[in-house]
């Protein structure tokens, strides 16, 4: 009798801790990670965060928004981002009327630009560029001055073969169009025989004739054109970056002061200014400020 009790309570013993077990067990799986998922977007989790996100503005921008939209909404599920590449005054201006969430800006907002701020997400240097025919090399910011002004007329007067001088650039409002001419001093003062409403349609342009002359935005420079160097240095992700190269602007995003932006468009201003985004900025030809 003695023997069948102890076996008894070590049987009712063994079943106890095995209930505990399984209740042990129970508990894990409740708090296992992949049946909560987290709200970072991160190593495939699904974020909380939804809502649409309109934004416009810059072309020269264009690249760069496409592979930040691509990787927020891949980690934000919820979250749709719209983009209308019309021109950084439109992008401007949709942030100041509300119709756009952030406005996109390749230039400095202007003095009476008031009721807008500029969050700047990165920068770009903006190339001059030529034909690949054409011999010269390198140009000064005056002599820069001398072309777009209409004073220099022939690529001759600059070291070049003999052959009138053809400027195109971009159309006004264009926030490549205003940074370039403030740098360089021409300031409403150029003198194109084109006005293009785009940044590849610059490059298009000048690629398709031997005197042409032009800028655009250094991640839009592929091997169709020719970009001289400025002052003796070559625009690149480096010389930007140090401030060698005179001829940069900042890439922004623009929105309206004193408003509250939406939780998931605050999201996205975070992850662009945070260090997050660095990798597509720079595969963009862009050049971080973090």
């Amino acid at each position: 009798m003695k023997k069948n009790r102890i076996l008894a309570l070590t049987g009712a013993a063994c079943l106890s801790v095995a209930l505990l077990a399984g209740c042990g067990n129970n508990g894990n799986n409740n708090t296992n990670p992949s049946a909560n998922p987290s709200n970072d977007g991160e190593g495939g989790t699904t974020s909380t965060l939804s809502g649409k996100i309109a934004t416009g503005g810059s072309t020269s921008m264009q690249k760069l928004m496409g592979m930040l939209q691509e990787d927020f909404m891949a980690k934000n599920a919820g979250v749709t981002i719209s983009y209308d590449p019309t021109g950084s005054g439109a992008g401007i201006t949709g942030a100041s009327d509300g119709s756009l969430d952030i406005g996109l800006s390749s230039r400095v907002l202007h003095d009476d630009e008031t009721d807008v701020e500029a969050i700047t997400v990165c920068l770009d240097g903006i190339a001059v560029v030529v034909n690949n025919a054409n011999g010269v090399e390198d140009l000064s910011l005056e002599q820069l001055a001398g072309i777009f002004s209409g004073e220099i007329t022939n690529w001759s007067e600059v070291g070049g073969s003999d052959g009138e001088i053809v400027v195109i650039g971009r159309e006004a409002g264009s926030g490549t169009r205003d940074g370039f001419e403030e740098i360089v001093g021409v300031k409403d003062n150029c003198k194109y025989a084109q006005e293009l409403t785009a940044t590849g349609a610059v490059t298009a342009a000048v690629a398709a004739n031997e005197n042409a002359i032009g800028y655009a935005s250094l991640s839009a420079v592929d091997d169709s054109v020719k970009a001289v160097k400025v002052e003796g240095v070559d625009c690149t992700e480096e010389t930007v970056q140090d401030g060698s190269y005179k001829v940069q602007r900042p890439f922004n995003f623009v929105v309206k002061k004193d408003a509250e932006l939406s939780e998931a468009a605050q999201a996205f201003v975070e992850y662009v200014t945070s260090g997050d985004a660095n990798q597509w900025i720079l595969e963009a030809g862009c050049v971080p400020i973090v």
